[in-house]
């Protein structure tokens, strides 16, 4: 019987000193290069503190948070791949909003009107919630810069205003987590990229004068909130578009607009409610449709060697593990392209 060469090769290798007082210790101590790139090349940050906080018989599922957990590491995810944020501090959040807003939030002096407007019901455990998830962007936006990819399982608060909230956010994470890799020095520039169903008010009316944030939103035009501010660029869609409209508009806006902007980081808002199942959304966005946009969104920033920090914003499928699969497609999609690109 003929050996194979190959063989012949191993064994030369095996016996060989370089094998047994080189490549075999070092391999032992992980100095090696890994043959197989790891499951998950990106962290994400997420805590249970998120799904706890009550809110009553409301259309906000915040169990969602839990439930996507839960299934990622059903998919392999290690406890390590997990990092938990500290809620923001009071010097974080008036890089955003005015300190006589955060004073009402603390003593809990919101008006009437005011909690009407914010359409949750108003408790110190709210803002403890608010503030958590403030954190969370925070450590996503730096963790990002570190590995080029980062998935918060939460966030996207983007209809809080500098003086107010709105729409079921209290606080804007994604305006306080970019103007504090700002100050920092770490970045100048930056890009939103929103494609929850609703607009992006809050943070378009934030960064209006602000020409270092690009701010991007496409959304449903005739749906909340009636009176749109006016971002970078706007995108508006009408009930009942479809997948061929919605991501022909995307493919002409990306890469494009990264080329010509060259932000240092990208905040992507991968809302799951243009879904077309979504109880507060009028878009008739199919799951195919959906991972196609965020395939678009994210590829085309990490070919460009741009961090992208994914946040989960908006979702109220009737049926709630609809938007446990939209946000859990997100992530496949980004494990892909993780694996391809860092």
């Amino acid at each position: 019987m003929k050996t194979s060469r190959t063989v012949w090769n191993f064994l030369g290798v095996v016996s060989s000193g370089f094998f047994w007082y080189v490549y075999l210790p070092m391999a032992l101590l992980g100095l090696l290069p890994r043959i197989r790139k790891k499951k998950f090349p990106f962290r994400f940050v997420y805590s249970d503190a998120y799904w706890m906080v009550e809110l009553g018989n409301h259309v906000f599922p915040a169990e969602k948070y839990r439930l996507v957990f839960e299934k990622i590491l059903r998919k392999g995810a290690k406890k390590e791949n997990f990092i938990s944020p500290e809620p923001a501090s009071d010097e974080d959040i008036i890089l955003v909003h005015s300190e006589k807003y955060l004073k009402k939030l603390k003593t809990g002096r919101l008006s009437p009107a005011e909690i009407m407007t914010l359409e949750l019901p108003y408790s110190a455990e709210l803002l403890d919630f608010s503030q958590l998830m403030v954190g969370g962007t925070i450590l996503a936006s730096q963790l990002a810069l570190e590995d080029g990819l980062t998935i918060h399982i939460g966030g996207g608060f983007h209809h809080a205003f500098h003086d107010h909230g709105e729409g079921f956010c209290i606080l804007n994470d994604v305006a306080i987590a970019l103007r504090k890799l700002q100050k920092s020095g770490t970045i100048d520039k930056a890009m939103i990229v929103d494609c929850d169903v609703h607009q992006g008010n809050g943070t378009a009316e934030i960064f209006a004068e602000d020409k270092t944030v690009f701010t991007y939103s496409m959304h449903q035009m005739d749906i909340y909130p009636a009176q749109k501010e006016i971002s970078m660029l706007d995108v508006g869609f009408w009930s009942d578009d479809t997948d061929g409209k919605y991501l022909q508009s995307l493919r002409s806006h990306f890469p494009r607009l990264y080329k010509t902007f060259e932000p240092d980081v990208v905040f992507y808002l991968a809302g799951a409610d243009p879904y077309e199942k979504d109880q507060l959304g009028g878009l008739k966005i199919s799951m195919d449709g959906l991972r196609e946009r965020d395939n678009i969104v994210i590829e085309e920033a990490l070919r460009l060697k741009i961090p992208v920090i994914i946040l989960f914003a908006g979702g109220y499928a009737y049926d709630v593990m609809d938007t446990v699969e939209v946000h859990l497609n997100t992530i496949k999609i980004a494990q892909k392209l993780g694996r391809k690109y860092l």
